[in-house]
């Protein structure tokens, strides 16, 4: 028991005394966890990032300044009215997610395909093929605001009236047409009784003094028939608690660097063996399991102390809490430090060499810290890759 605890103090003697390469195990996860934690969110004081737009305006009709005006107002994205060719340059080097023209005519088209049945618009968009799920999201919001101000144009504008006039006097000017589809020219008939009440009760609004300051060209129009209410589920008060980016980062670059530092303890031991220190303290009388179990728990002492301090830098500087239990916190970086430390004993026993070590335990460590999630939560990588059972994500999630 006295060799083990001799040859536990000399590693930790060692490891603190060592002052520039302990400084620098300390240093780099907790820069390099600020820096990921800041482009994640944060500490949840600022709002969440916006997507970059750029909107391309060639088409005047009212029903695309609506459109244009809607997507303005979403707060969600930050749009920048550019030239075409200066939005495509902006996407195709990174710069702008996505780009959406709206051509020329492409208001007075929509509104008529809704009706007339002609051919539908294009409506350009260019992305960066990068940000799929970015551009998934923009057409879902795109499409609200483009069915949107249609729909109350048609319904309620005075282009929609001239549209259901102009489709009227097509039926009158031909009369087998009206023969083929009596039920539309019924329909144009009775939306034309529709828009001119709308109309007339809109002039009679505007001209109200109650009225007075309020902007009338807001028309309902096609919208979504309900409205969600998002709740962020983070641990501790749903209500109370906010999202914090740093946790997530520092928890990955504890883990992370820790195994690298595994990596060093393991390959030390190779070191050892081969300058002939093994023989030494061999011919003592001590066993080499002793020898081993110290080294293995010198390594976990380590790793516990450098979870305990950066965590402490962590909630100090960057203000991340532990919300759940301090006891549970304590455990699982407890039993973070033992699979540390086996896994340094696991490099020096399939590496034999420090050489061949160094290569395997760099890999290793890399596809741990990878499918465990290290800087995205797990659910954010393919099904087809996360491994949701490695010991790192159980640490990470703790």
């Amino acid at each position: 028991m006295i060799a083990l605890i001799a040859l536990i103090r000399k590693d930790l003697i060692l490891f603190f005394s060592d002052r520039r390469a302990m400084l620098l195990t300390l240093v780099m996860p907790i820069i390099l966890g600020g820096f990921f934690g800041f482009i994640t969110g944060g500490s949840g004081s600022k709002d969440n990032s916006k997507i970059l737009i750029a909107l391309v305006m060639q088409d005047t009709h009212v029903i695309s300044q609506k459109i244009a005006s809607g997507l303005k107002s979403e707060s969600s994205l930050q749009i920048s009215e550019l030239p075409l060719e200066q939005a495509q340059e902006q996407v195709r080097k990174g710069k702008l997610n996505v780009a959406i023209v709206i051509p020329a005519g492409f208001g007075e088209s929509a509104g008529a395909a809704l009706f007339g049945g002609q051919a539908k618009p294009e409506l350009p968009i260019y992305y960066d093929p990068s940000q799929s799920a970015v551009l998934a999201m923009v057409k879902g919001i795109l499409t609200q605001y483009v069915m949107q101000s249609v729909s109350a144009e048609m319904f309620s504008g005075k282009s929609g009236l001239t549209m259901v006039d102009k489709n009227i006097s097509d039926f009158e000017a031909h009369p087998e047409l009206a023969a083929a589809q009596p039920e539309l020219k019924d329909f144009l008939g009775s939306l034309k009784k529709f828009q001119s009440s709308n109309l007339m009760k809109s002039a009679e609004k505007t001209d109200s003094p109650a009225s007075a300051g309020k902007d009338a060209s807001v028309v309902g129009g096609l919208s979504m028939p309900f409205v969600t209410k998002d709740q962020a589920m983070v641990a501790g008060d749903p209500v109370t608690a906010r999202y914090n980016g740093y946790a997530h980062s520092f928890a990955g670059m504890t883990v992370q660097f820790i195994l690298f530092m595994a990596i060093d303890a393991g390959i030390s031991i190779l070191m050892a063996r081969r300058l002939g220190l093994w023989n030494r303290l061999l011919a003592a009388p001590v066993s080499l399991n002793t020898v081993l179990i110290a080294r293995a728990l010198s390594c976990a002492l380590i790793a516990f102390a450098l979870t305990g301090i950066i965590f402490s830098i962590a909630g100090v500087i960057f203000k991340v809490n532990i919300a759940g239990s301090l006891i549970g916190f304590v455990g699982v970086a407890l039993s973070f430090s033992l699979m540390t430390a086996s896994f340094g004993l696991l490099i020096a026993a399939f590496g034999k060499t420090p050489e061949a070590a160094r290569g395997i335990s760099v890999f290793a460590t890399l596809i741990m810290v990878m499918l465990g999630g290290r800087l995205d939560a797990v659910f954010s990588i393919s099904s087809m890759v996360a491994k949701p059972d490695l010991d790192c994500t159980y640490s990470l999630g703790g």
